[in-house]
């Protein structure tokens, strides 16, 4: 009998429950595998789990069965030399900028990227000039990263050797990298891009040629160093990842040795393994499975619009492979939407505000798309809009449900707030070489010292040599209120600030 408290329990009581994952990882489980006749890799997964015996190449010397998996990437994104990564973009993005950046030098990057890459500045030793995102406050979040933000960084800053951005963003919004790029090449400077949620869009990009909509791949916009996660949107395990080389810009002996100082010396043959099967996947059915995800994609938009109550986010370069939902004209704050998909036997990937991100990936099938839709129509009903968001126990007075009302209002409140995302005003003080812990109530006018990060989407809202304001105080105690996860602030409520 297995023990639900342990993980492996909870693994296996999961994949009993069968709920439809519109969260990554991208294969959605083994029926994509299944279905391409991989069963004799998933029956004998633990045999295959290897070191590197005779035969089974090295990953950071790749002469035989590795290095004709790495030819397959370059092909299919076209690249210069692509790299299987076996501790996720995290490692990519951290190799890619410190091959990028001299010791003590300063990279441009989006205030709004992952905390992978403020982990690289300090590894770098590197200072960060911010190139801020526009905010799309209909929606409470951070959009593109716009051409003349960088412009304006790349004049403030001609001495950086590096621009980095995420494309697309946590939520799907891709910047113009084709712009972006020309304004960073003509500088001199590398452009990296944090492509981690957009695997599929080189696939995508041949999709869309056909009906003419612009391409959102930075492989095919003039980025030269682009890291791609696998597992979040394509059919590799989690963890499995890719840097693709597009230009000559790139030092490849530099990125190399960053690489093998990030990356495991025991890497997984099974990630390594998965990402085979990806690119085997890709090459021999990519046009029927992105065909078919697509045209799935734009039937559930279509019906959606007929759900009364029920918005959903557009932008001109959303990849509306990120299904961000937003159900406030019923009543439910995101927190809310959440539990009821969860009720019915759907999970999304991300919660904002108001907004639930439904993540789709090239596993999703039809009746995945088709029990969504009907979970949102049942939702959106009149009768079950002013429905908690749990099954809970009537109150029995009239006081209790007073009270209960009561913290049902506040939860709202609290879960409709928008990230206090700093802008082009703020000032970034020098990093503190002594800290202490406050508790994060008396922080508010100090200069933190480690970063506050919820998770996911793991994007700091706040950086070291940044000054905590009271409404980052408020913020990440409301995050921790609905029972978020939010790195920086300890079991005890202190954080890091310096002295």
């Amino acid at each position: 009998m297995r023990n639900k408290e342990q993980l492996t329990g909870f693994l296996l009581d999961h994949a009993a429950q069968r709920t439809v994952s519109f969260h990554m990882p991208g294969h959605k489980g083994s029926g994509l595998y299944r279905r391409f006749g991989y069963d004799g890799f998933l029956n004998q997964m633990m045999d295959c789990d290897i070191t590197e015996i005779p035969g089974a190449d090295n990953l950071f010397q790749p002469e035989g069965v590795l290095r004709s998996t790495m030819d397959r990437y370059r092909r299919l994104y076209d690249s210069r030399e692509s790299y299987l990564l076996v501790n996720g973009s995290s490692c990519g993005l951290v190799a890619a900028v410190m091959a990028s950046v001299p010791a003590g030098g300063r990279l441009i990057l989006a205030r709004n990227c992952h905390k992978a890459v403020y982990n690289a500045l300090s590894l770098a030793g590197a200072q960060p000039v911010y190139a801020f995102p526009e905010m799309l406050p209909e929606y409470g979040i951070t959009g593109e990263i716009r051409p003349e933000e960088v412009r304006r960084c790349v004049a403030a800053a001609p001495d950086v050797s590096a621009v980095l951005i995420p494309s697309p963003n946590y939520y799907g919004i891709c910047s113009d990298i084709s712009a972006i790029a020309e304004i960073v090449h003509d500088a001199g400077m590398t452009l990296i891009v944090d492509q981690a949620h957009g695997a599929h869009l080189k696939f995508f990009d041949e999709n869309r040629r056909a009906d003419g909509r612009c391409l959102m791949a930075a492989e095919n916009l003039g980025a030269d160093i682009v890291i791609n996660s696998i597992h979040k949107t394509l059919a590799a395990f989690t963890e499995a990842a890719l840097c693709n080389v597009m230009s000559d810009r790139v030092d490849s002996d530099e990125l190399e040795d960053a690489l093998q100082k990030m990356e495991s010396t025991s890497p997984s043959y099974l990630l390594m393994a998965s990402l085979d099967i990806n690119a085997d996947l890709l090459e021999k059915h990519g046009g029927e499975l992105v065909d078919d995800w697509r045209k799935e994609l734009e039937l559930f938009y279509d019906r959606a619009v007929s759900i009364d109550g029920l918005r959903v986010m557009t932008h001109s370069r959303l990849d509306d492979s990120k299904i961000n939902l937003d159900m406030s004209r019923r009543g439910l704050n995101g927190y809310e939407l959440e539990q009821e998909l969860r009720k019915r036997g759907i999970l999304a990937e991300l919660i904002t505000g108001n907004l639930v991100m439904c993540m789709s990936g090239i596993g999703n099938r039809r009746n995945d798309y088709e029990r969504l839709y009907e979970a949102l129509r049942e939702i959106a009903e009149p009768e079950n809009a002013a429905a908690p968001a749990c099954d809970r126990a009537e109150p029995e007075n009239a006081a209790a449900r007073a009270c209960d009302e009561d913290e049902t209002e506040r939860r709202n409140g609290m879960a409709v707030e928008a990230p206090p995302w700093p802008d082009q005003s703020f000032v970034l003080h020098p990093v503190p070489r002594k800290r202490v812990r406050t508790p994060i109530d008396d922080a508010a006018g100090r200069v933190c010292a480690q970063a506050i990060i919820p998770y996911p989407p793991g994007i700091p809202v706040i950086c070291p040599g940044e000054e905590i304001t009271e409404e980052i105080v408020t913020y990440a105690k409301t995050l921790r209120a609905l029972g978020q996860n939010v790195m920086g602030i300890d079991g005890d409520g202190c954080v890091l600030v310096g002295v």
